[in-house]
């Protein structure tokens, strides 16, 4: 198998085989081929070769994501976007690749989804901001997921990764179209990303960066802030009159 020859993307295959290592470690739900794990494996080498060869080439394109819903907290349904085996590979190949660059440029009080970075962390830094600082405003974002701007993502991607294959993949996962559980698809509408796809917090990560930790931190100095994906909790200090 030769995984040498020279492509129009600066893939290599053996980043499709860590992708899937680190993949394979997360959810077994199948996307719309119904492919499972261990239909993958029986040809697994070759299967890898595969998504690499279309990754390297420019040529690949994602299925549409199967839309799964769960139950919430406060009993509303939370709806998922399940991509197939492959995309989820490809995905985090890109998102590794992505996170190596862009990481060191999120604020230091985002710790959802991050290397290195934890929910006890989050919790351990709310508990010593409320020790300091006299209120707190506790906000989730709405539908984030669901009303992300396409147009807005792809101008945080363009900012920060200056390579053309990485724009042309994000665009084709963020166009991606959902089966609906009655097996109707449902075209995007210029906005959302799938929860449940292995590049969507990072994207996530990406988009509240700019639009909420850097607007904050240059509008508002004066407020700390703990942000875990769309989660976040600002805290001030009270003025005194």
């Amino acid at each position: 198998m030769n995984t040498h020859i020279c492509k129009t993307v600066p893939i290599e295959y053996s980043q499709v085989v860590n992708a899937y290592n680190k993949v394979k470690k997360g959810g077994k739900a199948a996307g719309i081929d119904n492919e499972s794990w261990r239909e993958f494996d029986k040809k697994r080498a070759g299967n890898l070769y595969v998504i690499w060869n279309r990754l390297a080439s420019g040529s690949y394109h994602p299925q549409a994501v199967r839309e799964v819903e769960i139950p919430k907290k406060d009993g509303t349904m939370r709806k998922l976007g399940i991509p197939t085996l492959r995309d989820r590979i490809a995905q985090q190949v890109a998102k590794d690749y992505m996170e190596k660059k862009i990481d060191k440029l999120f604020h230091e009080n985002s710790y959802g989804y991050r290397p290195l970075k934890s929910a006890h962390q989050a919790i351990e830094q709310v508990r010593e901001n409320c020790y300091r600082q006299d209120w707190v405003i506790d906000m989730d974002i709405s539908k984030f997921f669901d009303e992300m701007d396409h147009e807005l993502m792809i101008k945080a991607v363009e900012h920060v990764m200056e390579e053309k294959w990485v724009k042309m993949y994000v665009e084709r996962w963020l166009r991606m179209p959902v089966q609906k559980q009655g097996g109707t698809l449902h075209l995007k509408d210029g906005k959302g990303t799938p929860q449940g796809g292995v590049i969507s917090p990072l994207l996530a990560n990406l988009y509240l960066h700019f639009t909420l930790d850097v607007w904050l931190s240059k509008n508002y100095p004066q407020v700390n802030f703990v942000r875990y994906a769309d989660d976040s909790a600002p805290r001030a200090q009270r003025r005194v009159i």
